[in-house]
């Protein structure tokens, strides 16, 4: 079985589709920043793997050098999720990751688990792109032993993976100063060819979720200079024929910074971001995002109808 990002019926987009929530959902972790969130269903459960690093340290400097990769879980796609374990922390010094992981993305492939992630050495700045896989989503979990060679780039972050049921992908990902590429590979573990070196030169794009629909590639991302939406780091919604170039939006802005709570109120968030679509059969059931209200920060799932 396939954890797909392709699905064959044509529906509303998500945004014209999200609801409000319950103020008890999402996942919040008292004593760290909680950041990303990335989100699967198996059985009867719901597993979303985040970031986190301590509040001692600074948002968002912090995650820098502190942040590790977590899994909680929950009854319901909107949660409240609880914590379960540390998937993928610090480790001896020397490692592409040994220093922090973040930016999780986790895929059922065929009778396993694949969680991309970026990561640093311990005292590096740079980020880049690896996995670790695992029989369940309880573990155990084997790290790759070196980064992705995606083909350009020192620092790379931000992937967003998806899959043909032949095991084929397209990995998004982006660099340093925001130029979004995207490398293909027949399978996750590589080797990856480089197939764009610019996706959409007319803006400041980042924080990708890569799906398809109805024969069209789909990216939900941050607009992190309002350029496509007219907002500062809302999120918009590309289309492409060939999911490789010729990107265009789809709508003037996939979601904004408002969460509806179903007690009628609405939480402004300061920031909003890490743009995550939960598919249950063939469908997107849930949008999660990773939420900045100025103090705290969680990630939360916001139910779509």
């Amino acid at each position: 079985m396939l954890s797909l990002c392709c699905v064959s019926s044509a529906e509303p987009a998500p945004h014209e589709r999200l609801q409000p929530v319950p103020r008890v959902s999402g996942f919040h972790m008292p004593g760290y920043f909680v950041w990303c969130g990335s989100a699967i269903k198996v059985g009867d459960t719901y597993h979303l793997f985040a970031a986190r690093w301590p509040e001692a340290t600074k948002f968002p400097e912090g995650y820098r050098r502190h942040s590790e990769i977590v899994r909680a879980t929950a009854a319901k796609a909107e949660g409240p999720y609880t914590f379960q374990e540390i998937v993928i922390g610090a480790r001896a010094a020397g490692r592409w990751d040994s220093g922090m992981a973040h930016n999780p993305a986790i895929y059922q492939v065929g009778d396993r688990f694949v969680l991309f992630y970026i990561g640093s050495d311990a005292g590096q700045t740079y980020r880049q792109i690896g996995y670790a896989t695992a029989p369940a989503l309880t573990g155990p979990w084997t790290r790759s032993d070196r980064p992705l060679d995606l083909g350009c780039a020192t620092d790379a972050n931000n992937p967003s993976a998806c899959f043909e049921p032949d095991g084929s992908l397209k990995l998004i990902w982006r660099t340093k100063d925001l130029r979004v590429c995207i490398s293909t590979a027949t399978n996750f573990a590589g080797p990856y060819q480089l197939a764009n070196t610019n996706l959409w030169p007319k803006a400041r794009l980042e924080d990708f979720f890569l799906f398809k629909q109805s024969d069209q590639w789909h990216l939900l991302c941050e607009d992190n200079a309002g350029s496509i939406t007219g907002h500062e780091r809302w999120g918009a919604h590309l289309v492409s024929n060939d999911g490789l170039r010729d990107w265009q939006p789809l709508a003037a802005a996939a979601y904004d910074h408002d969460i509806r709570w179903s007690d009628g109120t609405v939480l402004r968030a300061v920031r909003r971001e890490r743009p995550w679509l939960l598919f249950e059969n063939g469908r997107a059931t849930c949008l999660f995002t990773a939420v900045f209200d100025g103090q705290r920060t969680w990630n939360q799932p916001v139910l779509i109808r």
